[in-house]
């Protein structure tokens, strides 16, 4: 992504809305040296009837404050104020469709691993952004490749949070992936079954179940919590269960969920076609379901959307 199509009028940083240029930090800011900090990634659209709105804005703070509290630090404001800086943020930018970045991060003060007393500082930046894997993904479904890095044990950085720090980790795993001409990574937990891609969750479908990984060595994601209430609100069984990835290979459909990559289909995965190759009939109706929440046209989850 080019950095001009970043710039906004204004980033909320610290309880202030300041220009987009003087959002800045210091070089020892803590969090820069070590990667102890904690994010979320949100998105807000522009729905049927004009007006736009976060979506599923309270619970991506709520997870925000989780991360923190795993992580033992403290946001010195509440989750009321943090979503309210997201929805000034998009309108102040007259944002109308955006991505949503809040970040909670330690400043500069002291330096090392045992630095406790350094101020918890938090901002919020939106900007335009567009499909992650790209609007074809969306039609056609991806490429993955296995990827030769193995996503963190619970007991080493703890997935439930979404730290800063966890996404070396998916950083190398998309470059390999993408050095090698694929769309995206899948990553497999410590013991060989499948946990997610560098920034999705996964689903497989064969014979109408569909089945997506536990939450042991994932982040909870909050689309892959909608997506399995579409999926049992339209009948459709789903399971958390562990598997490999040899039942990606003989599914009948793939599909990563998340944030900024929504709701993708997977065509192929290491060179393997899935299915016939094409998005399937029950990830095309979870497709048109969210579409339409997202937008405003479905009655039934308008309490996830968060009107600016």
């Amino acid at each position: 992504m080019a950095a001009d199509s970043l710039r906004t009028d204004r980033i909320w940083i610290d309880g202030a809305m300041v220009p987009y240029d003087e959002a800045n930090v210091h070089i020892l800011t803590h969090s820069l040296h070590y990667g102890l900090a904690v994010f979320e990634g949100m998105r807000c659209y522009k729905g049927d009837d004009g007006r736009s709105a976060i979506f599923r804005a309270k619970e991506h703070i709520r997870r925000l404050f989780d991360s923190a509290h795993i992580v033992e630090m403290c946001i010195p404001y509440s989750q009321e104020e943090v979503v309210k800086a997201c929805a000034d943020v998009v309108r102040i930018n007259r944002l109308a469709e955006c991505y949503i970045r809040p970040l909670a991060f330690y400043g500069e003060g002291e330096m090392g691993l045992s630095a406790r007393n350094n101020k918890v500082r938090v901002a919020v930046a939106a900007w335009p952004w567009g499909a992650y894997l790209g609007e074809e993904s969306i039609q056609k479904g991806v490429r993955l490749k296995t990827s030769s890095f193995v996503r963190f044990h619970h007991n080493s950085l703890m997935p439930m949070a979404k730290a800063s720090g966890h996404y070396v980790n998916s950083i190398l795993a998309g470059y390999e992936a993408r050095r090698n001409g694929y769309d995206e990574a899948l990553l497999l937990d410590v013991n060989g079954y499948v946990a997610e891609g560098s920034g999705e969750n996964f689903f497989v479908v064969r014979d109408g179940m569909v089945r997506t990984p536990p939450l042991t060595s994932i982040l909870p994601g909050i689309t892959r919590d909608a997506v399995i209430k579409i999926l049992r609100d339209a009948a459709i069984p789903v399971i958390e269960e562990h598997f490999p990835r040899d039942v990606i290979y003989i599914a009948d459909e793939a599909f990563m969920t998340g944030t900024a990559a929504e709701v993708t289909p997977v065509r192929e995965l290491d060179d393997r076609s899935i299915g016939d190759g094409k998005p399937g009939p029950i990830t095309r109706k979870v497709v048109e379901i969210f579409r339409a929440t997202l937008h405003g046209r479905e009655p039934r989850y308008a309490s996830w959307l968060y009107h600016v």
